[in-house]
């Protein structure tokens, strides 16, 4: 089966082997690359953004990752404008991750789209299934956070730090908590007049 056969496979939901050697040198691609993206910190925003552009399938204008970036694959992740994560941001991109517009990653944020079967004889041979990932536009998720596959999040939600998100999260809301669920919703009382001043 060639690469773009089990990156369609992996992209159904449908069950592949995580362990063909397509995927383990993908993988490898991968970890050359973020090596280069991790490395490059310091020099001018247009390589960092090319290395970046190298790596996912689609990378907006003013994008920055803090080192260190982890990722599985790189080529089921697209990334909007204006996104900032913060450093220790870890992508497990097999079922596809996006990233809207104006999304602000706190450190250590973890987005899991790819999960192990629960045989134990299947998982150890290399069964895998994934489910996507999408954070909408103006999404903000704290420090510490754990994004579960086939989760979405919708615009202007706020993600507290130290939470899981195993279900999808409404727009404008304020969500936190192991297992995170919805605090309460996001208002114009929210407003602090930075902006007015």
């Amino acid at each position: 089966m060639t690469l773009d056969e089990q990156r369609r496979l992996m992209r159904s939901g449908a069950v592949y082997n995580d362990l063909t050697d397509e995927l383990v040198q993908a993988r490898e691609r991968t970890v050359l690359t973020t090596d280069r993206y991790n490395a490059s910190f310091g020099q001018p925003a247009e390589v960092r953004v090319a290395i970046l552009g190298q790596l996912f399938a689609r990378v907006g204008s003013r994008v920055h990752f803090e080192p260190t970036l982890r990722c599985e694959f790189g080529f089921h992740v697209t990334v909007g404008d204006d996104v900032y994560a913060n450093f220790d941001c870890v992508l497990l991109d097999g079922g596809g991750i996006t990233l809207g517009n104006r999304v602000l990653l706190g450190p250590r944020v973890g987005i899991y789209t790819t999960n192990h079967v629960l045989d134990p004889r299947e998982r150890a041979a290399g069964a895998c299934y994934a489910k996507p990932v999408v954070l909408g536009d103006d999404v903000w998720v704290g420090g510490g956070v754990t994004i579960n596959q086939g989760v979405t999040i919708g615009d202007g939600a706020v993600i507290g730090s130290g939470s899981v998100v195993t279900r999808s999260v409404p727009p404008n809301v304020v969500a936190a908590g192991v297992p995170a669920r919805v605090l309460r919703p996001i208002t114009d009382a929210d407003r602090t007049g930075y902006l007015d001043a």
